[in-house]
């Protein structure tokens, strides 16, 4: 590898890089994270009328349960399948973000309750909330000066 040009490198990496069906990838993450944005407006349809809650409440609800879920589906190992199929789908619903603290706290849970499961959890969760809040702060700069 030493003494290659850019050349010869960039032809061995081509011939050794995994060729990612990039239209395949799209389809199947857009399948699968319009499933779970349908499964939690099932939810949402249910709540607003079945119950007597407001809309803020019902959207509180139905994203605890969506996080449950996810959290759940994580824990009997269903969810990383459902990833390994829809890829990206699975990220960007907040059922991602549940499996993301749900994987690392059964990660280092042998570590024990406070140095393996709460440390590990929150080391995914911390960047989240402080880039999060970071976001909201901004935006709502924005808005008070639009």
């Amino acid at each position: 590898m030493i003494g290659l040009n850019t050349k010869d490198y960039l032809k061995y990496t081509n011939e050794k890089s995994f060729k990612s069906p990039i239209f395949k990838n799209c389809v199947l993450a857009f399948l699968v994270g319009g499933t779970i944005c349908t499964i939690a407006q099932f939810f949402w349809e249910l709540l607003s009328n079945y119950t007597s809650l407001d809309e803020t409440s019902i959207t509180g609800v139905e994203t605890v349960i969506m996080i449950m879920l996810g959290v759940f589906l994580t824990a009997i190992n269903i969810y990383d399948k459902i990833a390994k199929f829809g890829g990206a789908g699975t990220i960007v619903p907040i059922t991602g973000f549940a499996n993301a603290v749900a994987s690392s706290a059964m990660d280092f849970k042998s570590e024990g309750l406070v140095f393996g499961l709460g440390s590990k959890m929150f080391s995914i969760v911390g960047p989240v909330i402080v880039y999060g809040t970071i976001i909201s702060v901004v935006i709502g700069f924005i808005y008070y000066l639009a």
